[in-house]
């Protein structure tokens, strides 16, 4: 089958940093589907892999964390999903990724794929929306249909903050404050149903002050959460939350958070399939729930770009494009030539 992926970690600008590659198709187990991919698309997480783990001598890497496919074989213990459906995942970050023609993965962490969209549109979304979802309502523990306070979202342009700032409006009664610091990014932010947005290269404080918000009771800090930290603890309201996606490049200070009693949240959505925890297929559950509200009219989609055909020349073009920090929404491929 092709595949897509690298023999030594480094940077996206050396000639093998991805690499066009024919491997056997995979095995499956009791539990996995094998998935005839037919979009993929490209998240910050795909870059960092490639530039610090290094695979095994002879060994190639295959990246990629979200695919959008057709069901070809099932395993003996299967019993969601049958050959032909279509359906849409993120995968395991401890197992070979959806940048190949074939995939195996654990139906517990598949859902059946919008049939409002095609698989480009699908593909776009999985871990985004896993993300979201388990850093709103499982660790931030934010009431669905609830009412009251606000919500500060920094990064919302972003992959996660796409998807994030429509969830919450759509399913929260909390008013929705996203950061973006260009034009298009904060046209974009409002699109999705932000109540307010501010600029994150500007002192926050003032910003707050102005659209009557000067404390929030939760923040999703999805990038540069060392940059805004001090920010971002004097935004939020005594007892409130903070939850993060990403890797501080400096360390952060907890005892900032004592003197009111904040809570710190880290969201990671591949914790569930990497350590097999028990309550794995809430991820099923709730990509499902996604597809619904997808295929209602309640959330849209957030393809930002659609590079072309999954190969190594494209991808190389798509981690670029993640790595110089300026993308809106996310960057997708599909079919392989």
């Amino acid at each position: 089958m092709k595949a897509i992926g690298y023999y030594h970690s480094g940077p996206i600008d050396r000639d093998d940093a991805l690499l066009d590659l024919t491997l056997p198709e995979p095995q499956i187990g009791p539990r996995d589907l094998l998935v005839e991919v037919r979009a993929i698309s490209v998240n910050p997480v795909d870059t960092k892999v490639r530039r610090n783990a290094t695979p095994a001598p002879g060994q190639a890497r295959i990246l990629g964390y979200d695919a959008a496919g057709v069901v070809s074989a099932v395993g003996s213990e299967v019993t969601l999903f049958g050959p032909g459906d279509r359906v849409w995942y993120a995968g395991a970050i401890g197992r070979p990724g959806t940048n190949a023609e074939l995939h195996a993965v654990d139906e517990r962490i598949v859902g059946h794929m919008p049939g409002s969209m095609d698989f480009a549109q699908a593909a776009a979304l999985p871990l985004t929306a896993i993300t979201a979802w388990e850093l709103l309502f499982d660790r931030l523990q934010i009431a669905r249909d609830g009412s009251g306070g606000a919500l500060l979202v920094t990064g919302a342009g972003g992959g996660v903050g796409s998807i994030l700032v429509q969830l919450a409006r759509q399913l929260t009664g909390l008013t929705v404050i996203g950061t973006a610091s260009r034009a298009e990014t904060r046209d974009w932010v409002m699109s999705l149903g932000a109540h307010h947005v501010i600029d994150h290269s500007q002192p926050f404080a003032p910003q707050l002050d102005a659209i009557g918000y000067p404390q929030v009771q939760y923040v999703a800090s999805l990038t540069h959460t060392d940059l805004h930290y001090d920010a971002l603890v004097q935004a939020l309201a005594p007892q409130g939350r903070l939850g993060l996606i990403d890797d501080p490049a400096t360390p952060i200070d907890i005892m900032k958070l004592k003197g009111k009693a904040l809570s710190l949240h880290w969201e990671m959505m591949f914790t569930r399939p990497l350590h097999q925890t028990s309550d794995m297929i809430e991820q099923h559950r709730l990509l499902d729930a996604v597809t619904k509200l997808i295929d209602a009219g309640r959330l849209q989609g957030t393809v930002g770009e659609h590079y072309g055909a999954i190969n190594a020349a494209n991808l190389r073009r798509a981690h670029a494009r993640i790595e110089s920090g300026k993308t809106k929404g996310k960057i997708v491929l599909e079919g392989f030539g």
